[in-house]
């Protein structure tokens, strides 16, 4: 399996809560989400000087990659979360996960978007026919954290794989009713 060229950076976003879309932190209610690429007037709204901590112009303008935004189905001009993904052919790679600034830290106002774009790239990988394999580059101090969460393996030099059971098992928690086998 060809990893590709892995950023500079790795993966630094903390799984918060597996669940079957996103949950508002406040009222506990679940909302049901959607995954669909982000075009470049939506981008506009996405800036460091707004909280962002990437760069998701420039992931955007990368040829080999794909931005995802996570919306809610009843607020889909809101993004919770992107996700930069490309198809080497055999697996997809996760360049970049990122929940907007309002769901992260002590005071994020919902939990499982981090979860929901994982699951969304194993579900990509799985309808490509690639068996839902995923893989990431981690920073150091998370790869724990994401073979615990994700049941993610470390494969070496910060590398991770989701293996079919466990993106298999994503897909099924996130896309219940989409989910065949």
């Amino acid at each position: 399996m060809n990893m590709g060229k892995p950023p500079e950076t790795g993966i630094d976003v903390i799984i918060d809560k597996l669940t079957n879309s996103i949950l508002n932190t406040i009222s506990g209610d679940s909302f049901k989400t959607e995954v669909a690429l982000v075009n470049s007037k939506e981008l506009r709204k996405v800036t460091m000087k707004k909280g962002w901590k990437f760069n998701w112009r420039k992931e955007f303008n990368c040829v080999d990659r794909e931005v995802y935004k996570l919306t809610i189905v009843e607020s889909n001009q809101v993004i919770q979360g992107l996700a930069s993904i490309s198809d080497f052919g055999d697996h997809f790679y996760l360049h970049l996960v990122e929940s907007a600034p309002f769901n992260f830290g002590r005071s994020k106002l919902y939990e499982g978007v981090p979860g929901n774009l994982f699951a969304y790239a194993c579900k990509r990988s799985w309808d490509a026919g690639y068996q839902g394999f995923v893989a990431f580059q981690s920073k150091t101090s998370l790869i724990n954290h994401y073979e615990a969460t994700l049941g993610a393996v470390h494969v070496g030099n910060h590398k991770l794989v989701i293996f079919p059971h466990e993106s298999l098992r994503l897909i099924k928690r996130y896309f219940q009713e989409e989910t065949k086998g």
